[in-house]
């Protein structure tokens, strides 16, 4: 058997990691737990009291009384069963919790890193397969503790009643629970079996449904046909050899749960010969048959059951959602671009295209930036320019080439580290509804007031700040100007520790005064600015140029590419015959 056909150890790790996170909650399961056992402790020496000093000895009332202390040790355990749920759920929910976070993360991570995509399969991971598990881990807690506490409760009043009597129903009792647990790991393997067989005939099922007149116009009828065959065959083979593992249920059941009651009867001549009295052999059997058998036949049912399902779904989670928080060969540091001598951004040959045999939207673009930069990207629509952004930022992966942020490889950096490392403002800029503190800090939560006042007022933002009601005011996105929308995205960026500001079209929807006012604003900030511009002033505010028009980059500043670009020099014409802003724009911005 392979390592990928054993239990996974990180289920064990994750299921002993959540347990000993919580020792408090499961400290209190425990004691109450205990409590709730006294019965199973109690049941077998009150019932023999009852009998041999109460019924026997015509002392009727004294009988009745015993019972009735039985009766009160069942109502106290009544009330701690109760307990024992509320103490569950302390233990249970927070690991559901934990799940659902690493769940979500690996989903996140996955969809923003360089050449990422989103991952369908994330929503039926965190609806199905993580309640799946919580459900599952609630039933093996209970049933294990279950089991043990009765178990030992029981084992100890049949040892106070005589230790041959504990012996008899300890040694098939070890038996049947060993049988049940050498038996465990193929009926796990099973499990997972059967999983897939089931994952494998939806595949083969799904596609040949999708794709059956493609199947029937190549002739390719029967191998299909032959193909989900040999699913389901195989799906019920799984399913049968996953019935058949009932039967060493029932055999570890009957060992240990049956075979005890039946030498209890078979010996009790022997035992009242040996100065047993009826009433401990009474007790003793119902020390096995309220105590024993109903908690080994729980044990066995439940982790044969749930619990395979607790293991393979766990571990499926585990796998396909592993928690690497920490960015792969950077000890989890963010680095600073510029340090150390290092440019801020370096890339080198790009080469990205939208398909497999499409045309390079960039081909072979290389780029230093170094830290400080304030860069203007022009061209035509189509160009590349957004797709550039995108690449520097690691949002897209290129086909050839690299993008390095402070000397680090932008895909080599976890997405928690690429975030302090650089930020970008899409043309649709995206808020929320809440308060606009928390819109403006959302890259920067721990930012005081006096710093947000401070960008506000870098941004020419104030205005809208106090006609929202200031920083507890309450915003609704759809209550907003696009342009509106870009001023509180834009001193969120002001406000992020990323020391590189992408701005994509970032602005467009603000008028002239104000875009200039905003693009000052980040020039000024330090670090290092890339703009893409749909305005000229934009590039004649800009340290150098990029421009991007389908052949050879040209970068150089706004003399050098007015005497070498016609590109340059056609895009500068066209946006000097641009109207002005209208006073209604002017008022949105």
């Amino acid at each position: 058997m392979s390592r990928s056909e054993r239990t996974a150890p990180g289920v064990g790790r994750a299921t002993w990691a959540a347990l000993r996170a919580r020792r408090r909650a499961v400290a209190r399961l425990a004691g109450w737990s205990a409590v709730e056992s006294l019965p199973a402790l109690l049941s077998g020496a009150l019932v023999a009291r009852a009998v041999d000093g109460g019924f026997l000895a015509g002392r009727f009332g004294a009988g009745l009384g015993w019972l009735a202390a039985l009766a009160t040790a069942v109502l106290v355990g009544a009330v701690a069963t109760g307990r024992t749920y509320r103490s569950l759920g302390a233990v249970v929910e927070p690991f559901r919790d934990d799940l659902a976070a690493r769940v979500v993360r690996a989903a996140l991570r996955e969809a923003t890193r360089a050449g990422g995509r989103p991952d369908s399969a994330a929503a039926a991971r965190l609806t199905h397969q993580v309640e799946l598990v919580r459900d599952t881990f609630a039933g093996l807690l209970m049933v294990s503790r279950g089991f043990l506490f009765a178990a030992v409760a029981a084992l100890l009043g049949l040892l106070a009643l005589d230790p041959v009597v504990a012996a008899l129903v300890a040694a098939p009792l070890v038996v049947g629970v060993g049988v049940f647990l050498a038996a465990l790991p193929a009926m796990v393997g099973q499990q997972r079996r059967y999983v897939r067989a089931g994952e494998e005939l939806g595949r083969a099922a799904a596609g040949a449904l999708s794709g059956h007149r493609d199947v029937r116009a190549c002739g390719a009828a029967g191998r299909v046909v032959a193909d989900v065959e040999g699913r389901v065959a195989d799906q019920a083979a799984a399913e049968r050899t996953l019935a058949r593992m009932a039967a060493v249920r029932g055999l570890s059941i009957g060992v240990g749960g049956w075979l005890p009651l039946a030498l209890l009867l078979v010996a009790a001549p022997w035992l009242v010969d040996r100065g047993l009295t009826a009433g401990a052999v009474l007790g003793a059997l119902v020390y096995v048959t309220t105590g024993l058998q109903p908690a080994l036949h729980a044990l066995v049912q439940g982790i044969g059951g749930g619990g395979l399902r607790y293991v393979v779904t766990l571990e499926r989670i585990l796998r396909t959602c592993p928690d690497d928080d920490a960015p792969t060969g950077l000890d989890g540091a963010a680095p600073a671009p510029g340090d150390g001598g290092e440019p801020a951004v370096r890339a080198r040959g790009l080469t990205f295209r939208y398909g497999v045999a499409a045309r390079p939207v960039l081909e072979d673009v290389t780029l230093t930036l170094p830290a400080g930069e304030h860069l203007a990207v022009v061209g035509p629509s189509g160009a590349g320019k957004s797709t550039l952004t995108a690449l520097l930022s690691g949002l897209l992966a290129p086909q050839a080439g690299a993008v390095l942020l402070g000397g680090a490889p932008v895909d080599a950096v976890a997405p928690e580290a690429l975030a302090r490392l650089r930020v970008l403002v899409p043309q649709e800029a995206y808020v929320f509804t809440g308060t606009l503190g928390d819109n403006l800090r959302y890259l920067r939560p721990d930012a005081d007031d006096a710093t947000v006042a401070a960008a506000l007022d870098a941004l020419g933002v104030r205005p809208l700040a106090d006609r929202l009601g200031g920083l507890d005011g309450a915003v609704t996105p759809s209550d907003l100007s696009a342009g509106e929308r870009q001023l509180v995205a834009a001193v969120r960026a002001y406000l992020s520790p990323a020391p590189l500001v992408l701005l994509d079209e970032a602005t467009c929807h603000l008028d002239p005064a104000t875009e200039a006012r905003v693009e000052d604003a980040f020039a000024r900030r330090p670090g290092t600015l890339v703009v893409i511009a749909h305005r000229i002033s934009s590039a004649l505010r800009a340290r150098r140029v990029l421009v991007l028009d389908g052949e050879r980059p040209a970068l150089g500043t706004h003399e050098e590419l007015l005497a070498t670009s016609a590109t340059y020099r056609e895009l500068v014409g066209h946006w000097d015959d641009q109207p002005a802003a209208s006073p209604a724009s002017a008022r949105r911005g």
